[in-house]
């Protein structure tokens, strides 16, 4: 039978052990929280809504002259409303969004769409390079297609 000294060191070694056991799992607790309250404020997509209207030109309520401005990286909701212009293509597209690097003019991977008549959305990717950008119509939808376009900038 072991002497009064050894339980106690034995009952004060369980409770450190106790108490460490607790400290750890509170931390991991507050850090789950959180990694869970950053990823659903990450995961929240910028919404965009735009007008592709029939006068071949793009549109933002609120704006004059439409430009977008988004994060490097973060995910768009892209919210198009599409009127059909003069002309469309045989497959039934009114309009299209293309995004290009200003610099050069180089069309930006996943961000070539073909608008529809009616709403659409799409869920896309920033680019991940901050700087200027234009988006164009690719869709020749009237006389005045070449007027439809406008600035997309990307912040850091």
């Amino acid at each position: 039978m072991p002497g009064p000294f050894k339980i106690q060191r034995i009952f004060i070694i369980q409770r450190m052990i106790q108490r460490t056991f607790i400290r750890r799992t509170c931390v991991a607790v507050a850090a789950s929280a959180l990694l869970i309250g950053l990823s659903r404020a990450s995961a929240e997509p910028h919404i965009v809504e735009i007008t592709a209207d029939s006068d071949s030109r793009y549109k933002i309520a609120g704006q004059r002259t439409p430009e977008i401005t988004v994060k490097a990286g973060e995910q768009v909701l892209l919210r198009v409303t599409a009127h059909r212009g003069k002309s469309w293509n045989r497959d039934g597209s009114i309009h299209g969004f293309t995004l290009l690097r200003a610099k050069d003019r180089t069309k930006v991977d996943g961000w070539e769409l073909l608008l529809k008549p009616g709403k659409q959305e799409f869920l896309l990717t920033a680019p991940s390079e901050p700087g200027a950008y234009e988006a164009v119509c690719t869709v020749i939808c009237s006389e005045d297609h070449e007027g439809m376009h406008m600035k997309f900038t990307v912040l850091p």
